[in-house]
């Protein structure tokens, strides 16, 4: 963590909908990223037991009753950070680190999302997956060529 940097930098917020057999992993890995003191799931309208076993491994959990989209879930979530934030008087508010609900423990992979974030090098930072091919042969979204025309987007 850099300097000026307080304990529990960090919020982790994971969208959620019908993620009961992996969001006890996921919220477990999140939780263990160093500078992480709070971690929301926010359950988008699950079928499932999501929201309860988001809560048995430790999370905060905001439900939405019926499914709103990632997005919703997004705000929801930072929303909830937010006013935990004003509740502790802090002086500055958490940084938000945004994990898909599916991650289980892989999510512990993440912390070097948060280092340039937290030194103040960058203001914000996302995570490229390596290109997978899915059934029929198709490259996966992060392999995909530039646009129409040939030119990358910016």
């Amino acid at each position: 963590m850099s300097a000026g940097s307080q304990a529990g930098d960090v919020a982790v917020v994971i969208p959620a909908r019908n993620e009961a057999d992996r969001i006890q992993a996921t919220v477990t890995a999140a939780a263990a990223l160093v500078g992480v003191g709070l971690v929301v799931v926010v359950d988008d309208g699950s079928k499932d037991a999501t929201a309860a076993v988001a809560r048995r491994g430790g999370a905060a959990v905001m439900r939405h009753a019926r499914n709103r989209g990632k997005g919703a879930a997004m705000e929801t979530g930072a929303a909830a950070v937010s006013l935990v934030d004003q509740r502790e008087h802090r002086d500055r508010p958490r940084h938000l680190l945004f994990l898909d609900a599916d991650l289980a423990d892989t999510a512990v992979q993440a912390g070097p999302l948060v280092d340039p974030v937290i030194a103040g090098t960058a203001d914000m930072t996302i995570a490229v997956f390596a290109a997978t091919v899915k059934l029929g042969g198709c490259p996966g979204p992060a392999s995909a060529g530039p646009p129409a025309g040939g030119r990358p987007s910016h």
